[in-house]
């Protein structure tokens, strides 16, 4: 058990306490992270002459020496490890300026801000490969008649493209939400120290630039002590969660037999441990379930943050593990889901079932609005008169003639009208109802075509902007390598 710290102020610690209070398990992803803090730390430093050299040598040398896996479970957290790491290395009277002008507040907060950054580009990547994945699909449905829903009724037909394309732009807001949390969370607080700065005269831009920041937390309290970027990037995942949830419910009820729209592939479902004839959509089940989760921890960590004074809080030490959790749930969702969509299939016959029949009615109003002249609410009113007496003497649409609706017309509104049958036919036909909805945003196969496109386009642009972030983050990387190896001897 080490107590680093528990020789002055204090006494040394009861492993029990220490043991509870250690952030060091959830700590291991930032140990990369806590490395360059300390190297970019450290040539600052030399550079401000806040050390000499010699000892910044020694001390970049002791860090780079260090490994994660040796790390044992006696430290408090992943930062006192790595600076009793490096004094051991080099002795207490270099190692002991290691932490001169910075604190575990700025620094874990910088840390965390790191790592966090890298997992959004991950997950941006993964859901623009979902969207990849689904206008893919999409290409090949651009067709093929699906059913619209609303209450879960059947309401109109579109197309099983048309369908996809409003998933592929609600993760494309999805992503624009996380971009903002990124820029929010790609802010430096080094420097911020425990909440005051430091009397030293160290360059925070210099640090911020080594370590790939685009900019300072200035204000050094709101530095330490902020983590309205962690809220920011949880209630993002918490929208996502939603729509992966909502998708995941359309995948369930469709796939049922009741249903029998999709067939869900093989390995995606399961059978029952005594109906054999059951094909389960367990997975889809699992990523229902699982998205419950990330509502579950974003409002864990607004309601630890909420009750918090200002400045730093061990408290906040309790979010890291919940964010991590939350992305890792949400990312394996996200890339089961781009397995899944590519084996998809669809049943093309689903549109011929009885209850599908009258599904085209709104456009037979529209027909008699628009041609024949009867005000819209009229003629909703006539063809609903129509429905009903369809349902009522089980027929179908192919059973409406023009006398049947001559004399619905002439009861519901006084009009003497006879309707062309090819009016009726044309009305009542899926395909040319699909070919009909050609405004911006509507189902038809060129309108739909032109999204298609117009969303590679977005997800091209995305990839763009994830190049640049990566390029940056790189650059910086290179010139902290190459600033460091400056003051290694040849």
């Amino acid at each position: 058990m080490t107590n680093f710290l528990r020789k002055g102020r204090l006494k040394p610690l009861e492993r029990n306490v220490l043991s509870y209070t250690s952030s060091l398990k959830s700590d291991l992803p930032l140990f990369n992270h806590v490395i360059k803090i300390n190297h970019a730390h450290v040539l600052m430093m030399i550079e401000q002459k806040i050390i000499d050299s010699t000892h910044g040598t020694m001390l970049l040398k002791a860090l780079d020496s260090i490994k994660k896996n040796n790390i044992d479970s006696s430290h408090e957290d992943i930062h006192m490890y790595v600076e009793e790491e490096v004094t051991k290395r080099v002795g207490s009277i270099v190692g002991g300026n290691l932490h001169i002008a910075k604190s575990r507040n700025d620094q874990v907060s910088t840390a965390i801000r790191m790592e966090l950054r890298e997992k959004l580009i991950r997950l941006i990547s993964s859901i623009i490969e979902l969207q990849s994945s689904m206008n893919s699909l999409a290409e090949k449905h651009t067709k093929t008649i699906f059913p619209g829903y609303t209450h879960l009724q059947p309401a109109q037909p579109v197309t099983f493209c048309h369908y996809l394309i409003s998933y592929i732009d609600s993760f494309g807001r999805d992503i624009q939400r996380l971009q903002n949390a990124y820029h929010g969370v790609n802010l430096s607080p080094m420097g911020a120290c425990a909440l005051a700065t430091t009397s030293f005269k160290i360059n925070r831009n210099r640090v911020s630039n080594l370590l790939g920041f685009d900019d300072l937390l200035e204000n050094s309290i709101d530095a330490v002590s902020s983590r309205d970027f962690l809220l920011e990037t949880m209630a993002a995942l918490t929208v996502l969660a939603i729509n992966i949830s909502q998708i995941a419910e359309d995948l369930i009820i469709w796939s049922s037999l009741d249903f029998g729209l999709i067939e869900l592939p093989d390995d995606f479902a399961s059978t029952s441990s005594i109906m054999p004839q059951k094909k389960n959509p367990d997975v889809i089940e699992v990523i229902r379930s699982r998205m419950a989760n990330i509502l579950g921890n974003f409002l864990s960590c607004a309601t630890a943050i909420r009750t918090l004074p200002s400045s730093y809080n061990l408290d906040v030490q309790e979010t890291t593990p919940i964010l991590w959790s939350s992305l890792d749930t949400i990312e394996k969702a996200i890339q089961m889901l781009s397995n899944l969509f590519p084996k998809l299939k669809i049943n093309n016959e689903a549109m011929n079932k009885p209850h599908f029949n009258l599904i085209t009615s709104t456009e037979l109003a529209n027909i008699l609005t628009r041609k024949y002249g009867i005000p819209f609410r009229t003629s909703h009113k006539i063809i609903g008169t129509l429905c009903r007496y369809i349902i009522e003497n089980s027929l179908t649409v192919t059973n409406v003639t023009p006398a049947l609706l001559s004399k619905i017309i002439a009861e519901v509104s006084g009009h003497q009208l006879t309707i062309n049958i090819n009016d009726i036919k044309s009305a009542l036909e899926p395909t040319n109802f699909i070919e009909a909805h050609a405004v911006i945003g509507g189902p038809s196969p060129i309108e739909a075509k032109r999204m298609l496109e117009s969303r590679r386009q977005r997800m091209d642009a995305l990839t763009n902007w994830l190049t640049t972030v990566k390029k940056k983050l790189a650059e910086a990387d290179r010139q902290l390598k190459t600033s460091k190896i400056h003051y290694f001897p040849k």
